[in-house]
């Protein structure tokens, strides 16, 4: 790979790493600290409906109506445990804690390792893993991160993203109508609705397949 496609690879993983964790703080709580990191991030966000999404919350957001909303016995559940029925939910803590401490991954968050932002979270670190990688022109570990990213897109977060982006369209709040409507474009539609699911592919994060992942 030349220099320049190189760079533009990366560039790419950078602008999508911004997008990720934008949306990791879209959907977490609003507080002081949020509203400081989310006005840090915003001129590395070049996603147009991301960036109106902040202004927007940064407007209007608040604690009370965020828990109303997407807090326990809300609207719109922020955890994965709530859209999948066929995963015991210890099954589920212990694979996402497996996941993520293959990688070193350990936000400074209150929220449970299954929640939207945390997994929002994961997915913009593994971006910025990927483009490292390029960087230092480690394409094997690079590779190697891309996998494993899109096999946590697709048997994690992508079951969210869908029934999550229609509850927060049903809820009708500004800013997290367009932070669903973007983490679904990125997800995609859940591969089978939700309480249809006969198989979550469980097996594909074995301790074999984790075997590698750690910290580049």
């Amino acid at each position: 790979m030349n220099t320049m496609a190189l760079t533009l690879e990366v560039r790419n993983l950078l602008n999508e790493a911004a997008q990720w964790h934008v949306l990791e703080l879209l959907f977490q709580c609003p507080s002081a600290e949020w509203r400081r990191r989310i006005l840090e991030l915003r001129p590395e966000c070049k996603h147009e409906q991301l960036t109106l999404a902040i202004d927007i919350a940064l407007e209007i957001a608040s604690e009370g109506a965020y828990h109303s909303i997407m807090g326990p016995g809300g609207p719109a559940p922020a955890r994965e445990a709530s859209y999948i029925d066929t995963m015991q939910l210890g099954y589920l803590m212990s694979e996402l804690n497996a996941i993520y401490d293959a990688f070193g991954f350990h936000p400074e968050t209150f929220e449970i390792v299954d929640h939207v932002s945390v997994q929002a979270g994961f997915m913009g670190f593994l971006r910025l893993k990927e483009a490292f990688a390029l960087s230092a022109q480690q394409d094997e570990q690079a590779a190697l991160v891309r996998d494993c990213a899109a096999e946590f897109l697709r048997g994690h977060i992508s079951h969210i993203g869908e029934p999550l982006c229609a509850a927060l369209e049903a809820c009708g709040y500004d800013y997290l109508v367009l932070a669903g409507k973007v983490l679904l474009s990125l997800t995609g539609p859940a591969e089978k609705r939700v309480f249809e699911i006969l198989d979550q592919g469980t097996d594909a994060w074995t301790e074999d397949s984790l075997e590698g992942c750690g910290t580049i």
